[in-house]
């Protein structure tokens, strides 16, 4: 079982800026993806961006240039840094992690809220 704890949500203007942290209760070289995703009111989840154990990275077009994906394999950790944050961005971000022993497994976060004000 793996356990993921989100962290750094909360309440921003337009152009700022957030890092949401998702710790792994287990060794993140032992998954083989880690992402982020989010859900807004109404809508359904989608990906934001997804880094794999090898470090390669993958982004919605919507926030390309604006967040980065990053891992921190010593703390198990893995960040999403956005930088000019626009109201379209609010919604529950959602830390993901995939594991595959003969078939995938899927671990879900609690969700953090991020909201972005006009």
């Amino acid at each position: 079982q793996v356990q993921l704890v989100e962290s750094g949500g909360g309440l921003v203007q337009a152009g700022g800026s957030l890092r949401l942290s998702c710790a792994a209760s287990v060794s993140i070289f032992s998954l083989n993806a880690m992402g982020w995703y989010r859900q807004a009111p109404g809508k359904q989840r989608e990906l934001v961006a997804d880094i794999t154990s090898g470090g390669s990275t993958n982004y919605a077009d919507s926030v390309k240039g604006r967040f980065t994906i990053s891992r921190d394999n010593a703390k198990n950790t893995v960040y999403l840094q956005m930088n000019s944050l626009k109201p379209e961005d609010t919604a529950v971000y959602y830390c993901n992690a995939v594991r595959i022993r003969i078939i995938a497994h899927d671990y879900w976060g609690q969700g953090t809220q991020v909201t972005v004000s006009s």
